[in-house]
């Protein structure tokens, strides 16, 4: 999935949820069905499957996004799809593993493990002399307040390894689903950074310049992003669905100024095929 949209998990868990209980007679879903956990979904029960407190969707799709963050030109991307759930406390996809370990009135906190894939500098042109930055596991918190179809978060992850950096996220999402068949989202989110991350990066030093061309540069700690985002999934059947996901990223700061960057402005796209078992 597109970084931009990587940390919108309660929608990834609604969408979960729902798939759980989709029956062909289902009723329409309301924005107040989500404000309540998993639970909440036990209408759609049906004689022929009970409701179960776990979900598997498994399925492929592909990214359209930039070469790298800050890059002017674009690649398309296979990227395999993997959503379980169990219950309203534990997300496996792709982005990693969330632990929900404290729930209450709509506040929660939860643990994150995942990890940051790095930068190689064969990944484009601009980026030769660079040299490579290593793919690392992350582990990380979440804070998170629930009201209605709303949700207000802040998480903070570390890498264990690779740029060996701390990067903070705060945003606003909102999940609806609008029929028995349609869930949209829609999220903004913005995503500061430490010195590590920044001058690993975006920052340039004299080893780096000499064999890149590019002039010296030093990254600073502070906000690196904002971005933007919508999302909209389908249920083609009980166990088919369709989702699909736009974003724009803006780079700010340190991150914009620095000469690795072709174009501050960072859009992404995303479709995928789900199948619920």
């Amino acid at each position: 999935m597109p970084s931009n949209l990587r940390h919108n998990r309660r929608a990834a868990l609604v969408l979960a949820c729902a798939a759980a209980g989709l029956t062909a007679t289902a009723h329409t879903v309301s924005a107040a069905d989500i404000a309540e956990p998993a639970h909440a979904f036990e209408p759609f029960e049906t004689p022929q499957e009970p409701f179960r407190n776990w979900t598997l969707i498994i399925g492929a799709g592909a990214t359209y996004e930039p070469e790298y963050e800050g890059g002017e030109d674009f690649e398309v991307s296979p990227v395999p799809v993997f959503l379980f759930t169990y219950s309203d406390w534990l997300e496996v996809d792709p982005t990693g593993v969330a632990l929900r370990v404290f729930a209450h009135e709509g506040f929660s906190v939860s643990g994150l493990v995942g990890y940051e894939t790095g930068r190689d500098e064969d990944d484009a042109d601009r980026l030769e002399g660079l040299g490579d930055i290593d793919f690392t596991a992350t582990v990380g918190g979440r804070l998170a307040y629930e009201r209605g179809p709303f949700e207000l978060y802040a998480a903070a992850e570390q890498t264990i390894d690779g740029s060996e950096s701390l990067i903070g996220t705060a945003g606003l999402s909102l999940t609806a689903p609008v029929s028995e068949r349609l869930i949209l989202g829609a999220n903004v989110e913005a995503v500061v950074a430490d010195d590590n991350h920044m001058e690993a990066y975006f920052g340039v030093d004299a080893i780096q310049s000499a064999a890149s061309g590019l002039p010296e540069y030093t990254a600073e700690a502070g906000l690196k992003r904002v971005d933007l985002s919508a999302s909209a999934t389908y249920f083609v059947t009980e166990k088919w669905l369709l989702r699909g996901e736009a974003g724009v990223g803006f780079l700010t700061g340190d991150a914009a100024d620095s000469p690795i960057v072709e174009e501050e402005l960072q859009p992404a796209a995303s479709l995928f095929v789900g199948y619920r078992f």
